[in-house]
């Protein structure tokens, strides 16, 4: 054989073991799977329970510690979920959970109990600045399990 023939050769050969092989198989797929994670850049984040929905007051934040982030969650008087950082970009002090939740042209937002900026809590922006300060917002929901409804959050990738 040429050495180009018996090198395709061994490649199909390679080939069907690989496809013979249930480990190899799944080998291969997992190896798949992870470039195309790779490719893509993005990496799926997992979803945190914070608590039962019912331990939420309309209108007022909680803190919750998410895969080791300070984050702020807040329950509206629609009964819409945001989660937003806690962190207050501002003072750097994690109070965001504290603030007053209020509206601004129909924007729902939250004011920073220190020195009371507005964040948008559907895009983290603050309203009450001219430099491109924000908060990272994240997706929250509620979601039935055996002890009842409870809300989850799972970490975005803005700011």
């Amino acid at each position: 054989m040429s050495g180009a023939g018996a090198r395709a050769a061994r490649e199909r050969s390679d080939l069907e073991r690989v496809e013979m092989s249930g480990a190899g198989a799944r080998a291969a797929r997992e190896r798949s799977d992870l470039e195309r994670v790779e490719m893509s850049g993005a990496v799926e984040m997992s979803w945190t329970s914070v608590c039962a929905v019912d331990r939420l007051t309309p209108d007022r934040g909680v803190a919750a510690l998410v895969d080791g982030r300070a984050v702020a969650v807040f329950r509206l008087s629609d009964g819409s979920l945001h989660a937003i950082d806690n962190v207050d970009p501002c003072s750097g002090a994690s109070v965001l959970s504290r603030g007053i939740v209020g509206d601004v042209e129909g924007i729902a937002t939250v004011a920073s109990p220190l020195y009371k900026q507005r964040f948008a809590l559907d895009t983290g922006t603050c309203l009450d600045t001219d430099d491109a300060v924000a908060v990272a917002v994240h997706e929250a929901r509620v979601v039935d399990d055996a002890s009842g409804e409870l809300v989850q959050v799972r970490l975005g990738c803005s700011p």
